[in-house]
């Protein structure tokens, strides 16, 4: 018991001692009990009003004036007022530091509360989304920001990336809008103008474009005219190997500017919004037999789990070329004799494919940059095997227009596992009963 405590009830005691005393010598002890009873509850009720007066107030800084245990009452919440004010003292100054940072910032910043309703922003915001104060302060975020991309980004809840929307101030104008979560339920919501970057990455496609359309024509007079001299003076010990390889080089050269104008067209073309039905394990089958042609004296041996039940809705000619250029890499770096494991299986997450090679492997730093254009782990080895460097990175974009994402596992020295995932919603029944088959 503390101190305080100690000391009134001794005053109590000592106080009900005196009455009881004088009580008998009154005559009247239960009256005169009574009385100290009522005066000693009068008291603390008399300290109550003080307090709540002093609370709802609030106007008075220091406590009232009093004795015993009420006033270590007052002492103690007095000192909890005074921390309480320096911390909000310290607080406010934080904010305060906070929203003139935030103002200097360039991205527009929104500060949501729990419920997504707007609190705060800085002037950027002001200016690039067209909010108002006071009308908009409390309004909920996706009341304001209605495009449906941003909408269901929102409502998604991952915000790992950012979403591209139009400003609504200016159409001309794209914005990546990021959410982050912050302290309970409160989320910050940043708008960066990127319309800039935009125009240079448009401007980077149709320069490949256009180049690599250019290049056709020439390519084609050149390889035709290679053609012709390879007939005349094919089996020359001078001119030969000289003109086998122009040829093997031309060849190459088109198969990059091919590669690039695929790029170009899955990165700048319309996303389909009809889907075709997709026979995946047909498909397969007419790939595993080019690779098969494409190993030719080398003899992988080729192994297939194809569930032959399992479609996929999506662009035919797309599809192919993603799978293809992962059979056909797997093909070109796995040494003679390797295994090599294609799988079209259903899981979980949706559709699988997945390649699995017996190969050189790929270290763990190279992994992250493999869908890089014409990034390669061995240069020489690629140019040899006769790869343009771009197969991963038209996987890559072929994935995203396919709502999938490639997954790599890789040991170096022992092979690799290229996974393409896609979701439930591109599922789809073929007629026919399940057939996992192996060769």
């Amino acid at each position: 018991m503390s101190n305080p405590w100690l000391r009134e009830m001794w005053r109590v005691l000592v106080m009900f001692a005196a009455l009881l005393v004088t009580g008998l010598l009154f005559g009247a002890v239960a009256w005169f009990l009574l009385l100290g009873l009522l005066i000693y509850l009068g008291w603390h009720l008399y300290n109550l009003y003080l307090l709540q007066r002093w609370l709802v107030e609030g106007k008075r800084f220091h406590p009232p004036e009093s004795h015993g245990v009420w006033d270590d009452v007052f002492e103690r919440i007095y000192r909890l007022q005074k921390r309480n004010r320096k911390r909000k003292r310290n607080l406010g100054r934080m904010l305060k530091r906070f929203q003139t940072a935030t103002a200097a910032l360039p991205d527009a910043t929104i500060v949501l509360g729990p419920n997504r309703d707007i609190e705060w922003w800085n002037a950027s915001a002001r200016d690039i989304l067209e909010l108002r104060s006071p009308r908009d302060i409390g309004q909920r975020i996706d009341n304001l920001l209605r495009h449906p991309r941003f909408i269901e980004y929102l409502n998604k809840g991952d915000f790992s990336q950012s979403v591209v929307i139009p400003s609504p101030s200016d159409y001309s104008i794209s914005l990546a809008v990021s959410v982050v979560p912050y302290g309970e339920n409160r989320q910050l919501v940043v708008a960066r103008d990127i319309t800039r970057l935009e125009r240079l990455e448009q401007a980077r496609r149709d320069f490949v474009a256009n180049v690599s359309h250019e290049l056709r024509s020439p390519l084609t007079v050149i390889s035709g005219y290679l053609e012709s001299l390879l007939e005349e003076q094919g089996e020359d010990p001078v001119w030969g190997k000289s003109l086998r390889s122009m040829s093997n080089q031309t060849d190459r050269m088109r198969d990059i500017v091919d590669d690039l104008l695929l790029l170009s067209r899955l990165e700048t073309g319309r996303q389909h919004d009809d889907p075709e039905t997709v026979d995946v394990p047909g498909m397969l089958a007419q790939i595993m037999e080019e690779a098969a042609r494409i190993s030719g004296e080398e003899g992988h041996c080729f192994k297939r789990e194809v569930n032959t039940n399992l479609g996929l809705r999506g662009n035919e000619l797309e599809l192919r070329s993603a799978f293809s250029n992962l059979v056909f890499n797997a093909v070109r770096y796995t040494p003679p004799g390797g295994t090599i494991n294609v799988r079209w299986k259903e899981t979980e997450a949706g559709p699988c494919f997945e390649v699995e090679d017996a190969g050189i492997g790929i270290a763990a730093h190279h992994i992250p940059r493999l869908t890089e254009r014409f990034y390669r782990v061995d240069a020489g080895r690629s140019r040899r095997s006769g790869g343009t460097g771009l197969g991963l990175a038209i996987v890559k974009h072929v994935l995203l227009r396919h709502d999938a994402n490639l997954a790599i596992e890789s040991t170096p020295g022992k092979g690799s596992t290229f996974r393409c995932q896609f979701s439930g919603e591109r599922k789809l029944a073929l007629p026919g009963e399940k057939d996992l088959r192996q060769h």
